[in-house]
């Protein structure tokens, strides 16, 4: 079988400094439910599977990591552990999403297990922050495998079962369907595999609500401090985030409502542990005095945290010859060997290449095809150079395009940093 009853031991390490315990008291509501929880194995899935165990339910981890990742610490087995200190039981079964049989199979194990299935919570996502051109088809696929089709197979799955539940709940990690343009522009393959979650919501809330499942979308108001906001936006975007207990706390309290008549919404996590009473929000700030950013999909601009919102750029003092020429002694032989990097920035009407990969230049006349490429102005980045602005947050707030790897962009940050004291 894909899920194992019985698992080695091992330690648990804290994530991202978010707590151990969550801020909202558990009701024991869920004592003895059963919850289907796809991806699961660290961040927001984990917060909510440890949140629901602590009412005494059963949880069955659908995730497809088994052995720890360098950069992305948790597994299905540090989970399942901490589900059962918690004082839940946990089914650790090793899935991946995309495979209809394996969702079956450990369906049909927890089944066996606990008797049935009365919660399936829908957390795993893929995500690509790529225009049209820079997103293969593979990519493309991964995507809409797991967030679309995924999301589908397990709700299936998981639906004869969901019937026969006095409690059932389906429960998808996706955004309210905001249909401005915005939200499509820079990264239409993402927005439509979410949207599709959202979509299941939309269409299952009214196709079950005669059998009285509740179907809702649970959707942060700004950045959650997970390892996927840490690969987007390193130290400064997980400074910005809040933990993902505010996540949990707002699932719970959704999983807790009578099913036949919470249904059909897309909720938001800040606004729903307000309804519970909870007024105090700065205990779920990651880094407490550090603006939050926004998070997409919520509102009609792309996220900006409140310290860069507003106000206009200053004007250049400087062309970009000179500006470009101050980078030229920071192009050493270690910072080549430690990038091994093309970029190019393109202010419009000229674009300069860096080849921090080969040749350690920055020419407006280089031809090398970039790896990345960033499109802004020479006003915002010269702020970005001196540290007004971080790149992530430029990024966020739309006032930088990326095209290329995101990940590798992120990885000159340290050059810029080096590069403040030059300006």
């Amino acid at each position: 079988g894909t899920c194992l009853i019985r698992w080695k031991s091992s330690g648990i390490n804290a994530e991202y400094g978010q707590s151990n315990l969550s801020n909202m008291i558990n009701s024991g509501i869920l004592a003895g439910r059963t919850i289907f929880i796809s991806g699961a194995s660290r961040g927001i899935g984990e917060a909510i599977a440890v949140k629901c165990a602590r009412d005494g339910a059963n949880v069955v981890i659908a995730a497809k990591t088994a052995e720890a990742h360098p950069k992305l610490p948790g597994t299905i087995y540090t989970v399942a552990e901490k589900i059962e200190k918690a004082g839940g039981t946990a089914l650790p079964c090793l899935v991946d999403i995309r495979d209809e049989g394996a969702v079956n199979n450990a369906v049909n194990e927890a089944v066996s297990k606990f008797g049935g299935i009365d919660i399936c919570i829908n957390n795993a996502s893929a995500i690509s922050l790529t225009g049209t051109a820079d997103t293969p088809m593979k990519r493309f696929d991964l995507m809409m495998g797991i967030n679309t089709r995924g999301t589908y197979c397990v709700t299936q799955a998981c639906l004869p079962h969901l019937k026969k539940s006095s409690h059932a709940h389906i429960l998808n990690n996706s955004p309210p369907l905001n249909m401005n343009a915005i939200w499509f522009q820079n990264h239409v393959a993402y927005t439509m595999a979410k949207y599709g979650m959202s979509m299941c919501v939309l269409g299952m809330a009214e196709e079950f609500r005669r059998n009285k499942i509740g179907v809702n979308a649970i959707w942060p108001a700004t950045a959650i401090a997970t390892a996927a906001v840490e690969m987007l936006g390193g130290d400064a975007m997980i400074k910005g985030s809040r933990t993902p207990e505010i996540m949990a706390d707002a699932a719970y309290a959704i999983l807790s409502r009578d099913p036949a008549t919470c249904t059909g919404n897309f909720f938001i996590d800040e606004e729903v542990v307000k309804a519970e009473g909870i007024t105090d929000l700065d205990q779920y700030h990651h880094s407490p005095g550090t603006p939050l950013f926004p998070d997409f999909f919520i509102g009609d601009e792309y996220p900006a945290p409140e310290a860069i919102e507003g106000g206009e750029a200053p004007a250049s003092s400087g062309g970009a010859a000179e500006m470009m020429s101050k980078f030229s002694p920071l192009l050493t032989p270690d910072v080549i060997d430690k990038l091994q990097l093309v970029f190019a920035v393109d202010f419009g009407d000229q674009t300069w290449t860096f080849d921090l990969k080969n040749k350690g230049t920055v020419s407006d006349k280089d031809d090398t095809p970039p790896d990345v490429t960033f499109e802004m102005t020479q006003d915002v980045f010269k702020k970005v150079i001196k540290g007004e602005i971080q790149t992530t947050a430029a990024f966020m707030s739309g006032q930088m395009k990326i095209k290329g790897n995101l990940m590798e962009a992120m990885k000159l940050e340290s050059l810029f940093k080096k590069m403040r004291s030059k300006l």
